[in-house]
This record gives structure tokens, sequence and C-alpha cells, in this order.
């Protein structure tokens, strides 16, 4: 089994949430922004909530003034929890795949033929990625400026040009190089750009003595699953938003 406290610790690490708090073995993060994983809980541990668990949930982040959003594991030990939350309003939403694998994998065997530059911020030609074609700019900002928050980053990009045409980031933290951020401009997708943005964050894992590394990937992003599957990566676990229909994720 992978550590999982510590994968969740590492997540929150490269996008961390204005505020965080451990409870009863749960990890909670509160943000108002649009990345869900900065404002929901997760449990630390893969195994079935105490009774009030969804009660004492809801008090801390009504405390903070938000919306109670869980990110649960799709696993048989919370088959009782999801039905108490069905049956208390909640929706599952955005099915999501933590997929973890070996660093030396995830670089390959040669160096990449893509000349990737690595920097330690988010520059403003980085973020046009975010913000450009094909993305949503308010998402695109919201997670752009929670990026910016994380400690330990490397921040990779490709250009052709004089533009920047593909991104993606990792976060070193617990152990483990978190790989987000990962995006393609649609216009130069199937050109192997972003195998070449893993790659060099990668090389850079390795220069820093880590072995392991994970991401998350929505379930039905095939693309980026055929993708992560041929650099070694496997399912781990897998999760799913919960939360009621006012709320967002």
């Amino acid at each position: 089994m992978h550590d999982i406290e510590a994968i969740e610790r590492a997540t929150l690490a490269a996008v961390p949430p204005r505020g965080q708090e451990t409870w009863n073995d749960w990890l909670l993060a509160f943000d108002a922004g649009t990345v869900g994983r900065c404002h929901s809980a997760t449990p630390l541990r893969h195994e079935a909530p105490a009774a009030r668990t969804l009660a004492g949930l809801e008090e801390r982040y009504a405390a903070q003034g938000l919306a109670t959003v869980l990110r649960v594991p799709e696993l048989p030990a919370f088959d009782a929890f999801r039905s108490q939350l069905g049956a208390a309003g909640y929706v599952r939403t955005k099915p999501t795949l933590v997929q973890a694998g070996r660093v030396g994998e995830l670089a390959g065997g040669m160096p990449p033929a893509v000349d990737v530059q690595l920097a330690p911020t988010a520059a403003p030609d980085w973020e046009q990625v975010f913000l450009g074609e094909g993305f949503d700019p308010v998402d695109g900002a919201s997670r752009l400026a929670i990026l910016r928050r994380g400690a330990d980053s490397v921040f990779a990009s490709v250009r052709e040009q004089g533009r920047t045409i593909a991104v993606g980031a990792a976060c070193f933290s617990h152990g483990w190089c978190g790989v987000h951020g990962m995006r393609t401009l649609p216009a130069h997708r199937g050109r192997g750009l972003a195998g070449a943005v893993l790659s060099a964050l990668a090389r850079r894992a390795q220069e820093r003595g880590v072995q392991r590394c994970f991401l998350q990937v929505e379930e039905g992003n095939a693309r980026a699953r055929s993708l992560y599957a041929g650099r070694g990566f496997t399912t781990a676990w897998g999760y799913a938003y919960w939360r009621k229909e006012e709320a967002k994720t």
C-alpha cells in the first residue's frame, strides 16, 4: 500500500490552501478557489469513518464559512459512508484517480529531443498556457495563484517561436515528486511535448534523490491516462468529490 498520508500532504504542499487542519485522521483544506483539492476534506487512512465523521466535518467547514466538500476514496471501506452522504443530499462528481510510479520510469530511456526549460517560479509566459485558448480563464487564474504558493516546486515549459506551448510543474514533498499543472495548447497536442515535460521534471527529481512520483488525473481523461501509463504510473486508488448541489469543487 502506498503511503496515503504522505501523498495527501504532498498534494497540499503543491497546491496549498489558505488554511488546513487535521481532524480525526482527515485532512481538511480551506480555500475559496476553483481547485477542488484546496477546499475539500480527505481521509488520511483508508478505513471506515467513525459514526459522527460527517457531522464533525460539516461543523468545521461551516466555521470557515465554506460548504462541505469531500474527496472520498472509491473503496469498500467507504461504502457505508457514501450511502450516508447520499442520504444527506450529497452528490458524487468528478471521479479522479491517484496514480503512482517510479521516477526512473517517468524519466524515460533517452533525453527528450524537445528543449524543456525549468524555473523555480511560474513566469508570465508559463502562465499564458493556463490562460490561453482551450482553457477556462477563471479556473486557470485560480490554479495559477494556488500553484504559485507551492513550496519547493519547479515549473517546466516548452517554447517554440518565442511562445510557450506546453507546461507542467512538480513539487518535492514528503518523499514524493508530485506532478501537477500539465497542460499543452490544443494546437500542439500529439507531438510528445507533455512527455518531454514529464522527462524533464523526473530528471530534476532524480537530481534531488527522489524516487517516487504521483499525480492525479480525472478518470475520463483517456489521453492523459494513456500518457501516464506509458511512463509506469498505475492507479493507487480512486476517489470522487461529494458535495451538495450548492457547493462547487
